[in-house]
């Protein structure tokens, strides 16, 4: 049985040894965020910070709480669906295709049976200085809220989109929010709301339940509901009640829900921000303001976050884990339904927005040209630089065994491809586009345009020759499993040997 709210997966992970409480007083100017980056990079528990030093406040810090085992990522989230442990990469992502195929409508409840109402505070009873939002990174602009989903209004959709940008907290109301122009909720402000002249209702929810959290990072097609999705990743629904102050609805057991609206024509300072991308993303700008109009949380709300960037934080965190866990195996729905046979396609676990390996098989010549091109122009558009391309029975989960192809099959001269010179747009978060290039303020656009690239790291062998032998190594993960051996216990060697060599 799948978990329901961010307390029972924490629960979880404390059964199985994969928590640690921490009595004593932390700072959340950059104690929480230090100790944090520690544990991810140990490999370590998930810290909770039970006591906020200098804050009198029933609040709880919760450091990169979906942050997966380095060696195998996907398990505490296996675990979280009701899955079985254990489970090799191969066959986490074909259960969780098989669920992503078979959405399951939300259902609504009543206010007094949601947990996210357990308090309610509106007017001047709203007060976003009584939480303990972390300072992450020393250079930061400001304290962050960076692990939520933001609701929005969606007129395709009887529940709104659900996605992630970053909040940067200015005052006891206000925060602002990266919505960068090419992306569905920072478009609905932007083109729709803003030239009217009217704001734009939005719900930030702060805790959610794991579904929730990763099918806010999903490429859900426009007109479908990530709440659907979210509901088919547990085989059941998931729970929504309406806000107090607006239509939106929003998932019933989150910790903390902030219901507000972003002004049109109105702006505050946001960043600079260490981000995914490894460095102190900048220059400071201008972005869009969120008004805060209510507050309603649990009881002793857990604030969860994330400690982003492999330079500026470490490189395995929460974020990289959701889009291993669940924006991969959703991109190869995707890619399936759009006619290409692709056995998975994974973010590079330790830059998960930026590359991608794709391990596929290649019936015929120019298919990895088109299955490229379909992709940069459709949902890899904005983040992503380059696929690494593998064949079908390469497991694109084991970092060993994609440079092995890379470095074997990867022929310099006729197999690295570009799309030409300033072709493809780019979100100003890159660290190779200097600040001009980054261009407008006021949407948050990319006026420079960058190259994009893929590698070709696939045989030229026959591809039945291909097929019989991945055919071959699953047969033999069968008769393990048949023999009462645990497959995923070679699979954490080979990674073991190969991290020492």
């Amino acid at each position: 049985m799948s978990v329901s709210s961010l307390r029972e997966y924490l629960d979880l992970l404390d059964t199985t040894g994969w928590l640690r409480s921490f009595d004593q007083p932390v700072s959340w100017d950059l104690e929480a965020s230090a100790a944090t980056m520690l544990a991810n990079i140990r490999d370590g528990p998930i810290p909770v910070f039970e006591s906020i030093a200098g804050l009198e406040t029933e609040s709880k810090l919760v450091g990169d709480p979906y942050r997966g085992p380095q060696t195998r990522p996907w398990d505490h989230f296996a675990r979280a669906l009701g899955l079985s442990g254990g489970l090799s990469g191969r066959t986490y992502y074909d259960r969780v295709i098989d669920r992503l195929n078979a959405p399951q409508a939300p259902r609504t409840v009543a206010s007094q049976e949601a947990p996210c109402k357990e308090t309610v505070r509106t007017g001047n009873e709203v007060d976003l200085l009584s939480f303990p939002w972390p300072y992450i990174h020393e250079g930061d602009g400001g304290r962050y809220s960076n692990l939520h989903t933001i609701v929005a209004p969606d007129p395709d959709t009887e529940w709104g989109t659900w996605s992630s940008h970053r909040m940067m907290i200015h005052d006891s109301s206000q925060a602002s929010l990266l919505l960068l122009a090419g992306e569905q909720v920072p478009n609905r402000y932007y083109y729709d709301y803003e030239p009217r002249g009217e704001p734009m209702p939005v719900a930030v929810v702060i805790g959610a339940e794991p579904t929730v959290e990763c099918t806010a990072d999903m490429w859900i097609p426009t007109g479908r509901s990530e709440a659907a999705f979210a509901g088919g990743l547990k085989s059941e629904p998931v729970d929504l009640v309406q806000c107090e102050t607006n239509d939106l609805y929003v998932p019933a057991t989150a910790e903390l829900v902030l219901e507000g609206h972003v002004r049109p024509d109105d702006r505050l300072d946001e960043g600079p921000f260490g981000d995914y991308f490894g460095y102190m993303n900048g220059p400071r700008r201008s972005m869009p303001v969120f008004e805060v109009d209510a507050i309603t949380h649990r009881h002793e709300p857990r604030i969860p976050f994330c400690v982003e960037g492999s330079g500026v934080g470490y490189g395995q965190n929460s974020t990289s884990t959701l889009r291993l866990v669940a924006a991969g195996p959703d991109a190869t729905v995707g890619l399936r339904a759009a006619g290409f046979d692709v056995a998975m396609a994974v973010p590079w676990r330790f830059t998960s927005r930026t590359v991608w390996v794709i391990a596929t098989d290649r019936p015929y010549p120019g298919y990895l040209h088109e299955l490229a091109n379909f992709i940069f122009t459709t949902w890899g558009m904005l983040h992503i630089d380059f696929f690494v391309f593998v064949d079908a029975a390469v497991d694109p989960l084991d970092p060993r065994a994609v440079l092995t192809a890379i470095a074997l099959e990867a022929d310099p001269d006729a197999d690295f491809h570009q799309f030409g010179v300033e072709r493809m747009p780019k979100v100003p978060l890159n660290i190779y586009q200097t600040p001009d290039e980054k261009g407008n303020a006021d949407v948050g656009t990319s006026k420079a345009k960058t190259a994009k690239a893929y590698i070709d790291a696939t045989t030229d062998g026959d591809a039945a020759e291909m097929a019989a032998t991945t055919e071959t190594r699953k047969r033999a993960q069968e008769r393990l499993v048949e023999a009462g051996l645990n497959a995923a216990r070679f699979d954490r060697l080979d990674e073991r040997e190969g991290q020492s060599q």
